[in-house]
């Protein structure tokens, strides 16, 4: 059982490390693309959160008129 065990380490220490290599094969083009996206997706949602405010608060003021 123990052999059994040393070689389950074995093969998941390859498997992990065969994965951070994959990762780290990433082109400079490809993070610098996801960069610009984290940017664009933090302007649409801030936009979105923005337009919801105003929803929410025109709504408020309109039940506080009546």
């Amino acid at each position: 059982m123990k052999k059994i065990n040393q070689k389950i380490a074995v093969v998941t220490a390859l498997v992990l490390g065969g994965i951070s290599s994959a990762m780290a094969a990433v082109p400079a083009d490809v993070s610098t693309s996801l960069t610009d996206l984290k940017a664009d997706v933090t302007t649409v949602a801030g936009l979105a959160f923005a337009a919801f405010l105003v929803v929410v608060l025109f709504s408020y003021m309109r039940k506080a008129a009546n």
